[in-house]
């Protein structure tokens, strides 16, 4: 019973993030490390450095990394990405968008005009579960690292 026990315990660490968090309906630890590792994945294919900062729907940082070469000053600029997406639950792309069309936005709380912030959704895309934020390199290639993040995860970017 013991050996039994302690195989299905095996087996469920062993699961893949993306099969666990096809039915999650919040941002746990490990997808939180799926996103990171995703985005990381990404950077370090194209030789780029980045801080990534992935955080709660309540803006609370449940996993973050700072590459190699990214000062304290990037790392600030994330998790401001990620606060900003979490906050308004759309990207901080759209959010430069918005501002350009009204009067004021730009001054909002929790708003950054700066692409990199995205938020995070189920793997159903219906239930917004947290955002990420990432910066180091052109605001293109953030919010494309923040993208690869998600979708490693087997997460979505936006909603369905």
């Amino acid at each position: 019973m013991r050996a039994r026990l302690l195989g299905l315990a095996l087996a469920a660490l062993t699961v893949p993030v993306q099969a666990q968090t096809q039915t999650s309906r919040m941002l746990d630890a490990r997808a939180a490390e799926a996103i990171v590792h995703g985005c990381v994945t990404h950077a370090s294919a194209k030789k780029q450095s980045e801080a990534i900062v992935v955080v709660d729907t309540g803006g609370h940082v449940v996993a973050a990394l700072r590459m190699d070469g990214n000062g304290s000053g990037i790392f600030d600029f994330a998790l401001a990405k990620a606060e900003a997406a979490a906050a308004w639950g759309f990207s901080t792309a759209q959010m430069a968008e918005n501002a350009k069309g009204t009067p004021g936005f730009a001054n909002a709380p929790h708003v950054v005009t700066v692409p990199g912030g995205i938020p995070v959704f189920s793997a159903d895309g219906k239930v917004p579960i947290g955002a990420v934020g990432v910066s180091g390199e052109a605001p293109a290639d953030d919010a494309e690292c923040a993208e690869a993040g998600i979708e490693a995860a087997g997460l979505r970017a936006s909603r369905s």
